[in-house]
């Protein structure tokens, strides 16, 4: 036993009520049949509805107050804001004091100076080379 849908459909009753008074209007016939295709509208689409719907004075002003609670009940759509860009890396200002102390005093020590090229080219530092340079600092007791 099939039974018929007995809800009152007001966007559509609304929908026809404005083909009727606007009958050339594309947007009226678009979201029309876009209504009849997917069976729902966007809140957009539904606020432009009722401010077309609003001009017509043959409707019924409870029908345009039922359009204008769907609309309301609906949820507003915000986009976030995009975060602030951070780099990828920060410099260890502690790795970068620690290399210029060494440098300072032994200006040719290769392996100090592969960790700063790879310091000043913003390439992280993992533990075992900060320890490393810590290591070095003890030894030639600066």
């Amino acid at each position: 036993m099939n039974k018929k849908n007995t809800d009152i459909d007001i966007v559509n009753e609304v929908l026809e009520a404005c083909i009727l008074a606007y009958p050339v209007s594309s947007f009226i016939i678009s979201i029309y049949q876009q209504y009849q295709k997917r069976g729902s509208l966007s809140k957009k689409q539904l606020q432009g509805l009722f401010s077309k719907a609003s001009a017509i004075e043959s409707l019924p002003a409870a029908k345009l107050a039922t359009l204008e609670a769907l609309i309301k009940k609906m949820p507003n759509r915000f986009k976030s804001e995009l975060p602030e860009k951070k780099p990828l890396y920060e410099k260890e200002k502690a790795a970068g004091e620690l290399i210029e102390t060494i440098l300072a005093k032994y200006p040719q020590h290769k392996r100090v100076l592969f960790l700063q090229s790879k310091y000043n080219n913003n390439q992280p530092l993992t533990l075992i080379e900060i320890d490393e340079l810590k290591k070095f600092k003890q030894v030639l007791k600066l």
